[in-house]
């Protein structure tokens, strides 16, 4: 492939089967690829890269109503508009019966739907014209994926981030627990390397201000943190849980509870600057989708919000920050909670029973 893209040499490129030289200079390749970090760098450099985020749900539903169901009728012999979908019904199915960036998933469900009803009417029985929610279960059985939803309390030790997936954007809970120990940093919930480079760059911000945040009384050499990001059987990484991990490890360490109605997301700096991250548009879609009613994101990102529908953006709040220090009073309530927590002492790890695993849905990004 080094020979057929570059130009400098596919103007004699030479098949080694015929051993014929052949003219490529004036050909166009189009190739394609799920993700980037496969392709060799140097590959990379003779190609231009163009990415297509995946749909968002507004999208998905647009394109089910306008194209996935008249074509499903027509194709299982049932006249335009016989079935009727709700708006509801289309949202349920793309949260709870899919998991995708594009919507194969989305028209394979609508067909067995189409499918069970066209059998319904060669068999001379009565059928339901209009799908509801209710109904779904009938026809596609118990959802295959629960989706999370924002805390209804604030909580100390635990933020609420976002994360942009292949399947769009998702929220990436963090929680964050206090023990008494050797200072040491224990890191679960398969993060990347760039997340727990992340991390160490959180506790480090909180170390070195810790007479600005309010941090009193912990002497970091004898207590242990543990950082933990849920659905452990999902990888995670990226850069932009900074933010998020930063404001949870200070929660816990000032005992001030986190505000349950907020996400927020951003890459954090030793000296507390947030910079820019991506995937700006699928995290925002998916802090709405979980109940968030505001949103923190890096300054610099602020021209990505063009992209988000106006609906939503009357919906949510958006705070945009340059440091630490304007996230923080946005984040944490001014109070702390009623009955602090000392830090508690290791114990020894009770024998648990094996779960039966989940298999990843793909690596968010963060």
């Amino acid at each position: 492939l080094l020979e057929v893209l570059d130009p400098e040499q596919n103007y004699a490129f030479s098949d080694h089967y015929l051993d014929v030289p052949y003219d490529l200079s004036k050909v166009l390749f189009i190739t394609t690829a799920n993700v980037l970090h496969t392709v060799p760098p140097a590959l990379q450099d003779r190609m231009e890269v163009i990415e297509f985020p995946g749909y968002i749900e507004e999208e998905k539903v647009a394109i089910a109503k306008h194209f996935l169901i008249p074509r499903q009728l027509e194709q299982h012999g049932l006249e335009p508009g016989f079935l009727s979908f709700s708006d509801k019904a289309l949202r349920r199915i793309i949260r709870e019966y899919t998991y995708e960036a594009g919507v194969r998933n989305l028209e394979r469900s609508i067909a067995q739907i189409c499918r069970k009803t066209a059998r319904r009417v060669a068999e001379g029985k009565r059928v339901r014209r209009q799908i509801t929610p209710a109904a779904l279960a009938s026809y596609l059985g118990p959802p295959r994926y629960t989706e999370l939803l924002a805390d209804k309390e604030d909580e100390v030790g635990a933020a609420m981030g976002v994360a942009w997936t292949e399947a769009g954007g998702d929220i990436m809970p963090v929680e964050v627990s206090l023990m008494e120990g050797k200072g040491s940093l224990t890191l679960t919930g398969q993060m990347g390397d760039i997340m727990q480079e992340s991390a160490q760059a959180a506790l480090s911000y909180a170390r070195s201000h810790a007479k600005e945040l309010g941090i009193q009384g912990v002497d970091f050499d004898k207590v242990d943190i543990h950082i933990h990001v849920p659905e452990g059987a999902i990888p995670k990484d990226g850069p932009s849980a900074g933010v998020t991990m930063a404001v949870a490890l200070i929660s816990a360490l000032t005992q001030r509870p986190v505000r349950h109605d907020v996400g927020m997301t951003g890459e954090i700096t030793l000296r507390g600057r947030i910079l820019p991250i991506g995937g700006v548009r699928e995290k925002v879609m998916a802090a709405h989708r979980a109940g968030l009613r505001a949103f923190i994101l890096p300054r610099k990102n602020e021209q990505d919000l063009e992209e988000i529908p106006r609906r939503i953006r009357k919906d949510m709040e958006f705070i945009l920050v340059d440091r630490m220090e304007e996230v923080l009073p946005v984040a944490l309530r001014d109070s702390a909670a009623p009955a602090p927590q000392k830090p508690q002492k290791k114990r020894g790890a009770r024998k648990k029973a094996p779960e039966e695993g989940q298999e990843g849905q793909g690596d968010p990004h963060t």
